[in-house]
């Protein structure tokens, strides 16, 4: 694992972890908001990992689906998380301020740790 791809995969745990303290302290719009980054962060480690490097989130989430689910090396509802997570954090970053529940806070939290142990076990 290279240097770059630690940083991702840390910046992924910090992430879950300030997704948990937000969600604590009530504020789940941006509780979820943090696990669409951490799925992110291990989404950039993994691909990484090919030599693949992307400047834009969609090119990100895209290039994981085609080089990783498609591939047959990751379970495809792991994209679908991905997806589910970057459409949520938009409702929870610019939506109203009751639009996520807290039951899809805790939801996007759970998958972003399942996220977060595929990326130690990929990068």
């Amino acid at each position: 694992m290279t240097p770059e791809q630690e940083d991702l995969l840390a910046r992924a745990k910090g992430s879950l972890a300030a997704a948990r303290l937000l969600r604590e302290a009530g504020y789940h719009g941006f509780a979820a908001s943090r696990p669409y980054y951490a799925m992110f962060y291990v989404a950039e480690a993994i691909l990484l990992g090919k030599g693949l490097s992307f400047s834009k989130h969609a090119a990100v989430v895209a290039a994981f689906g085609e080089h990783f689910v498609k591939a047959g090396i990751v379970p495809a509802h792991f994209h679908r998380y991905l997806i589910h997570a970057m459409e949520v954090r938009h409702a929870g970053d610019y939506g109203a301020l009751d639009e996520v529940t807290p039951d899809e806070s805790a939801e996007q939290i759970a998958r972003a740790a399942e996220f977060v142990e595929l990326g130690q076990s990929l990068a």
